[in-house]
């Protein structure tokens, strides 16, 4: 990567975004620049950015006009979508593939397009041992992702497509922490029966998509998964346990009960589990810890994750 080379980070004050931003803020090489991406350039985040050396510029993802003058003179451009904003996968594919429409039109040398498996592909909408949501998806906020690859591709935009993982933060902020007990344990609740789900810390994200910046074209046209570790829930439990100091124990509910909680996207989160855990080999092997540390040498796994933010996890 020659200097001066402008990476454009989409979703700049997020968890996937902000963890690139703040990778190329922090690379002693100074090899690049960073273009943060955001619809609020006056928010608390996006002006710390600026603080921080970033170039904070507007762009909606909405609005392709506005991609495009954010996209211009880009070297690189990180794409990512946030489905939990609006629950629409409709609305991701038309993001996703405005965002390729911009890079295509700004001439961009390299994409990283923060996608995940259309789950179709595995389980037809007519298999009856996963329901069919909204009409046409099984685990909507992967298929529609998973849908808009083909944008990239039929533009023939130079792209990486990035898998990513459950991310541990969502213990923090998405409230899928354990839960307190009447008997005064805590229950770590995910129907993934004994099997494995790769896990990573939502900032190493970000630096794994630097990582492929880094190196370059060896990674256009291929698609990359990343993870910190593979655990178990029994295996999670345990370890938050003797992290946090209280009795965590792995409640291995059916995809079935969990589809049934009360909370908006449940039965979606419900699929989606039973997806990870019904073809977990191929699921597994899509998402190498030794590949990510390939790319980010500082990688954490679940034990670092935990040592530095258990006192971040609600216990309630």
């Amino acid at each position: 990567m020659a200097d001066n080379k402008i990476m454009a980070v989409v979703g700049a004050t997020g968890s996937q975004g902000g963890g690139l931003v703040r990778a190329i803020l922090n690379d002693k090489t100074q090899e690049c620049v960073v273009r943060a991406l955001t619809r609020k350039v006056d928010s608390p985040k996006a002006q710390e950015l600026a603080r921080l050396g970033a170039e904070v510029v507007a762009a909606d993802l909405d609005d392709l006009e506005s991609l495009k003058r954010a996209f211009e003179g880009a070297y690189g451009a990180f794409c990512v979508t946030n489905f939990w904003e609006h629950f629409s996968p409709e609305k991701e594919t038309a993001q996703a593939t405005a965002m390729a429409q911009a890079a295509k039109h700004a001439a961009v040398h390299h994409v990283i397009w923060s996608t995940l498996e259309d789950t179709r592909r595995w389980v037809a909408l007519t298999d009856t041992r996963m329901p069919t949501l909204k009409d046409k998806y099984k685990v909507p906020h992967f298929d529609g992702k998973g849908e808009a690859d083909e944008a990239f591709r039929d533009l023939g935009v130079p792209t990486t497509f990035l898998l990513a993982s459950f991310y541990w933060d969502n213990m923090i902020s998405f409230g899928m922490g354990p839960k307190k007990e009447q008997d005064g344990q805590f229950a770590l609740l995910m129907p993934m029966g004994d099997k494995k789900l790769p896990g990573i810390a939502a900032e190493d994200i970000g630096k794994c998509a630097f990582g492929i910046f880094k190196q370059g074209a060896e990674w256009i046209g291929k698609t990359v998964g990343v993870a910190g570790d593979h655990l178990t829930g029994s295996e999670m439990a345990a370890k938050m346990t003797k992290a946090l100091g209280r009795k965590v124990w792995y409640d291995a509910v059916s995809p079935e009960a969990y589809r049934r909680l009360d909370f908006p996207g449940a039965d979606d989160l419900g699929n989606m589990f039973q997806f990870k855990r019904d073809f977990n080999s191929y699921f597994c092997g899509a998402r190498k810890p030794e590949v990510a540390r390939s790319l980010n040498p500082s990688m954490q796994t679940f034990d670092t994750w935990l040592a530095h933010n258990k006192d971040r996890i609600p216990l309630e």
